[in-house]
């Protein structure tokens, strides 16, 4: 009998590599294990914990109605605090203990980091939360995008305060691979229109002191700041900002956690942009919406939308189409992922290929309220 038994887990494990899949994918019990890091813990926590819970939301449907092709979804967190190096060593227990995808990584630096690591051992780099250009170019076949860039988001942005004639813009970023690709992205949609930044200041990642960058900034009188950092600095700008009487626009990319942002601010998120490239969340304004709603709610009365759990939803049900229609082997995956041309799920359109890894380039802005409430 013990020698039957290692000859079916021999035959399992053949078949999965004949699948292009890892052992611990085809496991007794049918399940698809997806690795994720993420800070849980830390000054940008809630981007984790609210991306986190909206990708359960979505497995947890998946799982009660079968899975995909019979398996279940299992997805595997370890906290990295937002922090580089913690990601790297989080990445490389991951693949070593053979998850079928990389899923959900938060932030540009993280990332960075486990991106080589994915790209050695071949395995798929799913919907990072980050929106930097040095991961969609050079193209690389394992890497995935669903949400737009931060050259679409910074183009939005620049376009709108162009249109209503503030030309004297000021950014406020965090220092590091994220906050460079906002600045670039700035950049590069001022250009055409004959600008340049009026001053440029930093803080440091997983830090709230912002008072150099105040000097800096407010000594250039700009008509508006665009942020580029995680909401806890961006509200201590804000704040000390306003403290100093300064009366121009505050605007953020997605990335800073809108509510996390509000919720930080307080009445003083009144009248602050953040641009947003997922659904909005907080009504049933396309199936797609509606779907995650009705998810949520079911949780419990304490649930609440957020733009951040949206995209986690959004993020997990396009790797469940992506394995639906290819298969549950990664290459199959892969390529069941590119097969999903103009793919509306309900609100939110992707359109992948076999040379196009970035699905949406959606982007639409919207204000806070000093009830914290997100208006479109």
């Amino acid at each position: 009998m013990l020698q039957r038994r290692h000859l079916l887990h021999g035959a399992a494990a053949a078949a999965a590599a004949s699948l292009g899949l890892p052992a611990l994918a085809q496991t007794g019990d049918r399940r698809i294990v997806l690795g994720q890091s993420a800070p849980l813990t830390g000054a940008a926590a809630q981007l984790g914990l609210q991306f986190q819970r909206g990708a359960r939301l979505a497995f947890e449907r998946s799982n009660a109605r079968g899975g995909v092709a019979g398996a279940q979804i299992e997805l595997r967190t370890l906290d990295d605090g937002y922090e580089p190096e913690r990601c790297k060593a989080n990445t490389t227990k991951l693949i070593k203990d053979g998850v079928f995808a990389l899923f959900g990584y938060i932030g540009t630096p993280t990332s960075l980091a486990a991106l080589p690591l994915a790209s050695e051992a071949d395995v798929p780099f799913f919907a990072p939360f980050t929106g930097a250009q040095a991961l969609r170019e050079p193209f690389n076949r394992n890497v995935f995008h669903v949400r737009a860039s931060y050259f679409d988001e910074t183009a939005r942005i620049v376009n709108q305060l162009a249109s209503t004639g503030f030309k004297r813009i000021a950014v406020f970023h965090q220092n590091d691979s994220y906050g460079q690709a906002g600045l670039a992205g700035v950049k590069r949609a001022m250009e055409p229109l004959s600008l340049l930044p009026v001053a440029v200041a930093t803080v440091e990642r997983n830090s709230v002191d912002v008072e150099a960058a105040l000097k800096t900034l407010l000594a250039a009188q700009p008509d508006a700041v665009i942020q580029v950092s995680a909401y806890r600095s961006c509200a201590a700008f804000i704040r000390g900002a306003r403290k100093a009487g300064y009366g121009g626009q505050f605007y953020n990319v997605s990335f800073v956690g809108t509510q996390a942002l509000a919720d930080e601010l307080g009445p003083d998120a009144r009248g602050v942009v953040v641009s947003q490239v997922m659904p909005y969340p907080f009504a049933p304004v396309g199936a797609l919406a509606g779907e995650y709603l009705q998810a949520l709610a079911a949780t419990g009365a304490d649930a609440k939308p957020d733009y951040s759990s949206m995209e986690g939803y959004v993020a997990a049900r396009v790797l469940l189409e992506g394995l639906r229609r290819g298969g549950t082997g990664r290459e199959s995956f892969v390529a069941g992922l590119e097969g999903m041309r103009d793919v509306d799920l309900g609100g939110f359109r992707v359109d992948f290929g076999a040379r196009k890894h970035t699905g949406s380039s959606f982007v639409e802005l919207t204000i806070l309220g000093a009830d914290g409430r997100v208006r479109r």
